[in-house]
């Protein structure tokens, strides 16, 4: 089972995850990560759930058209949008209050 680690607000808050999870789904049905993941649609539309991946990136996907379209240069820096990610390894993020090209174009 993947350990996942996420920062926010100055915490950390530490779980397992059953293999091929996804955390918006199981923050949206009140599991672990709830209630500190900060997500909305759960889509890739709104970049809510952007987070910066601190251990872990080798085994994510490349970023799909939805993270490039909201998280513009940010996947550069190690964000990903938490919605569109099937975790599959252990990994380690944060969660910031970050500006988005799609945000500021008033595009979420």
């Amino acid at each position: 089972m993947p350990k996942v680690i996420l920062h926010k607000d100055g915490a950390t808050h530490e779980g397992e995850v059953k293999d091929n999870t996804n955390l918006v789904v199981r923050a949206g049905i009140k599991q672990f990560p709830h209630p500190n993941l900060r997500f909305e649609c759960g889509m890739g539309k709104c970049s809510k759930c952007a987070c910066r991946i601190i251990h872990g990136m080798e085994n994510l996907p490349e970023p799909n058209w939805k993270e490039k379209r909201q998280l513009g240069p940010k996947i550069e820096e190690g964000f990903r949008l938490v919605c569109q990610l099937w975790i599959t390894h252990d990994i380690e993020l944060a969660q910031e209050d970050i500006a988005l090209a799609s945000t500021k174009a008033g595009l979420s």
